[in-house]
């Protein structure tokens, strides 16, 4: 049997759903839904209208209500997470509406985000329940999907055999990595990484940050069980879903997934110094399933004759047809990495 906020939380949850639609009837809607009387369900009404997540116009017996375009404290529902959830069906009927004013560039990325993310905690999480909220403030748009699932790197550790949770991350980081390999290619979190302003995922205490044009980075989280993500952008920014597409195609007329983008200093555990070919062979792993693999080195303070031999002798050797590209390396790392590549020359 349902609890008392179960409950509470399914009518207001029909509530938000159906009021677009019903602006007029929704309280003899939900009544009738839930067996309840009208003025029962009135009191849930006006609750949301306190919170100001609805806005309501008109007269009592003319009183028309529509979701708040801008609620103060943002839109927020809580759903069960079964057969019947659909995330586009939520897009819809919670999230777009928050969103009209937004230019298209910045809805298109939100909806690819949202709904990626929330197929993620349907198909992978094994939750009971899931949390979506969007903020709108100063320009700034704030989309979370939290759910109380299995969480999303020990159920990676676990499925692929990885001795530590930040493995996970170094992994994820590179796209393509998936539990249902027969329904999933492995590209919502990647790409959507990539489109937002700030993009984290958290689980277990630990979590993965990407921004737009920029590095990923292993941070803290406060989410310990379950899975828990936000993503972040503004409302005037300039980047665009087929933009990041497009940086990660083959071609401008092959649009396939073929090239990746690698922080190396996600392989480092601990700050500890990449210096071994296991490390190496860690950083490789899953790497020949792109044609082109940047490999950022960004932050890294130095790197091993071994660790760099691996790469761009013995790998490169082994896969003339990918192409592997340092960036951002210090000289301390160029030159050894370049001491790697002369030796082949």
């Amino acid at each position: 049997m349902a609890s008392v906020f179960e409950k509470s939380q399914s009518i207001r949850n029909f509530i938000l759903k159906n009021v677009v639609q019903h602006p007029v009837d929704i309280a003899t809607l939900a009544a009738k839904e839930f067996g309840l009387s009208r003025q029962s369900i009135t009191r849930h009404i006006r609750k949301l209208v306190e919170e100001q997540v609805l806005v309501s116009t008109g007269n009592t017996k003319a009183r028309v209500y529509q979701l708040n375009p801008s609620p103060q404290n943002g839109l927020q529902v809580i759903l069960q997470v079964d057969d019947t959830l659909e995330e586009d069906e939520v897009w819809r009927s919670y999230i777009r509406p928050q969103l009209e004013g937004a230019p298209k560039n910045v809805v298109d990325i939100c909806e690819f985000g949202f709904t990626e993310m929330l197929n993620n905690v349907i198909d992978h999480s094994q939750a009971r329940q899931v949390l979506v909220k969007i903020q709108w403030e100063e320009g700034q748009i704030r989309l979370f999907v939290v759910d109380d699932g299995v969480g999303i790197f020990r159920k990676l550790q676990k499925e692929f055999g990885f001795t530590d949770p930040r493995h996970a991350i170094l992994e994820l980081s590179k796209g393509k990595l998936t539990t249902k390999e027969a329904s999933h290619t492995g590209q919502g979190i990647f790409f959507t990484s990539k489109m937002f302003d700030w993009f984290h995922i958290g689980s277990g205490g630990i979590g993965y940050g990407h921004g737009y044009k920029g590095q990923g980075i292993v941070v803290d989280s406060d989410i310990e069980d379950g899975t828990g993500v936000s993503m972040q952008i503004q409302q005037d920014a300039p980047q665009s879903q087929q933009e990041i597409f497009n940086e990660f195609a083959s071609s401008s007329n092959d649009w396939s997934f073929s090239k990746t983008w690698l922080t190396l200093s996600l392989a480092q555990y601990e700050q500890e110094n990449l210096v071994s070919r296991s490390q190496a062979k860690r950083v490789l792993a899953r790497i020949d399933q792109f044609k082109e693999v940047a490999l950022d080195f960004t932050g890294v303070g130095n790197i091993g004759p071994s660790f760099a031999d691996e790469i761009f002798r013995v790998f490169a050797r082994q896969h003339p047809e990918i192409r592997l590209l340092p960036i951002g390396e210090n000289p301390d790392v160029e030159r050894i990495i370049q001491g790697v590549i002369g030796k082949q020359s």
